[in-house]
């Protein structure tokens, strides 16, 4: 089945020129007509196939995030993103250190993410003693070869200075030192249009699913 067609990706080559209110305003029934309906029944279809692996009850709608861009704190003052997204999760979508299945569909393409973005101290205390307590288990994830396939490795800032405990783990295992752990990938603009899109993205699904189970027992250990 195929849910965007080139009206969607016509739509944001045009915002990204024209990424003002007014122009917005006149072009707002494309918007709601090729953009943000497909995507919410796009999204509804996603979760419908997760829903059952990772016990998700939320709407498509819940799990979408606003095209306006937040410019209080940022330099770059336009109004709107050059994408929609959504972080399909147990949770909600604002709790950015719960692993969840994040993905965002743009003029440039397409990117997919997951893992622990945004920890406070407890989590990330919880996560690193999780590790350090099946160390084994978590070099197995990240050594996977379909993980790797799809995502590479796992990124995340890392933090300095550690307490003892984990800073003699680092020779062993330098991710230990990370106060983020996540995974993401990027696929080509191209297959917004095809009608293998939501296969396309299960597959991703599934690659990091693994990976994804082990991070939820890590970061909620504690």
């Amino acid at each position: 089945m195929q849910h965007f067609t080139n009206e969607y990706l016509k739509f944001f080559n045009e915002l990204n020129n024209n990424n003002n209110k007014d122009w917005f305003d006149v072009n707002r029934k494309r918007y709601t007509n090729y953009v943000r309906e497909p995507f919410i029944n796009f999204t509804t279809d996603l979760i419908a196939n997760i829903s059952l692996d990772d016990n998700i009850t939320m709407q498509a709608k819940d799990a979408m995030f606003r095209i306006n861009r937040d410019i209080r704190f940022s330099k770059n003052k336009t109004p709107y993103k050059s994408n929609l997204g959504a972080f399909i999760t147990s949770r909600t979508k604002k709790d950015n250190y719960f692993p969840g299945f994040y993905f965002e569909i743009g003029s440039f393409g397409i990117t997919i993410a997951g893992g622990i973005y945004e920890a406070d101290k407890n989590h990330v205390l919880s996560f690193r003693t999780y590790i350090a307590n099946n160390l084994e288990e978590f070099q197995e994830h990240c050594q996977d070869k379909n993980f790797i396939k799809y995502y590479g490795f796992l990124r995340g800032e890392k933090n300095k200075i550690l307490p003892k405990e984990f800073k003699d783990l680092v020779p062993t295992e330098p991710l230990i030192a990370n106060k983020q752990l996540y995974y993401i990938a990027n696929i080509d603009k191209k297959m917004i249009t095809s009608d293998k899109l939501l296969d396309h993205l299960l597959e991703y699904y599934y690659a990091a699913k693994p990976m994804k189970d082990f991070l939820t027992k890590a970061v909620t250990f504690l």
